[in-house]
């Protein structure tokens, strides 16, 4: 994903993609990794465009 996000909402999407995981895969939730992979705007692009740009053309 984009980088940006807080250690707050890092910690939140770790519990619930675990929890839920787990859940629906009906293993443990210590059977569970995730790994944030964070990524610069100037180095994610979609239909051709860098998302820095994409971002600077929407202010």
């Amino acid at each position: 994903m984009l980088e940006g996000r807080s250690i707050e909402q890092k910690r939140e999407i770790a519990a619930v993609f675990t929890r839920e995981l787990a859940r629906i895969a009906g293993c443990t939730e210590a059977g569970v990794t995730v790994v944030i992979d964070e990524h610069k705007k100037d180095n994610w692009a979609v239909g051709g465009t860098l998302m820095a740009d994409q971002i600077q053309d929407k202010k």
